[in-house]
């Protein structure tokens, strides 16, 4: 083969690799066109719907957030309750006992002075009988 046929084979490879070339910048752009219309309404969507659950997200935690301290309260305020009521039973019980007391300590005097009385009126009635006897 000649210089010129080698040149001209040369010439005409470059040619063919240029031609190669433009077909895949073609291709390329095709892809990422194809490409884009493919994935570009799924990530718009997906990126609304993670916007959506990031804000679910925040209510939640603001909501748990407000629940904890709505628990600590009512944790505190049904304490507060509890030992209310604990010292409510204690002093009724208390009161109770003592007016019990009182009753007891009543019903024994009052028995004691009737008893008394009793007596006094046994000792009237056997001094009656005494005198009737003589």
């Amino acid at each position: 083969m000649s210089e010129d046929e080698i040149r001209s084979q040369i010439s005409a490879k470059e040619d063919e690799i240029t031609k190669i070339e433009e077909e895949a910048n073609k291709k390329e752009a095709s892809a990422e066109k194809e490409i884009e219309t493919e994935y570009d309404a799924q990530i718009a969507t997906a990126e609304k719907d993670l916007a959506a659950k990031e804000k679910a997200k925040d209510e939640a935690i603001e909501k748990a957030a407000e629940w904890t301290a709505k628990k600590k309260e009512a944790i505190a305020a049904a304490k507060v309750a509890n030992k209310e009521v604990a010292t409510l039973n204690k002093g009724k019980a208390t009161a109770l006992k003592s007016k019990l007391k009182d009753i007891a300590t009543e019903k024994k005097n009052g028995v004691k002075a009737v008893q008394g009385e009793i007596k006094a009126l046994n000792k009237q009635l056997a001094a009656l009988q005494k005198m009737a006897m003589e």
